[in-house]
């Protein structure tokens, strides 16, 4: 056997598959447009307004847990235990001004001392 030969056969065994599961897939389609009709519209509309509310519940849990993973990934794990980015962390992101010396409240482009270019 050649790998010509093998790739041939993986491709046809692809091609089968795709082919039975588009089948199966219409024929559940049509169970469903089956079982459906059966049912009143009172009772159509009930079942589309419990799934609607079902959604709902489940797009809620989402938001909570992407938000909680996005506060963890923000927040990190420190090994060193300091600040990480987070506003309510980082006491650089709680000053009003971090242009300004707060040990004497003078504004750093007016201290020469620190600074390493020329005026």
């Amino acid at each position: 056997m050649s790998v010509i030969d093998i790739i041939r056969k993986w491709q046809e065994s692809k091609k089968e598959k795709s082919e039975k599961f588009k089948e199966m897939q219409e024929n559940d389609k049509l169970t469903r447009m089956l079982e459906e009709r059966k049912l009143s519209s009172n009772e159509r509309e009930l079942n589309r307004y419990m799934k609607e509310q079902r959604e709902k519940k489940i797009k809620e849990t989402l938001d909570e847990i992407h938000k909680k993973r996005n506060h963890e990934s923000w927040k990190g794990s420190n090994i060193v235990g300091k600040a990480t980015m987070l506003k309510d962390d980082r006491p650089i992101l709680k000053e009003k001004n971090i242009f300004i010396d707060n040990r004497n409240k003078v504004p750093l482009q007016t201290k020469r001392e620190g600074m390493s270019f020329r005026w």
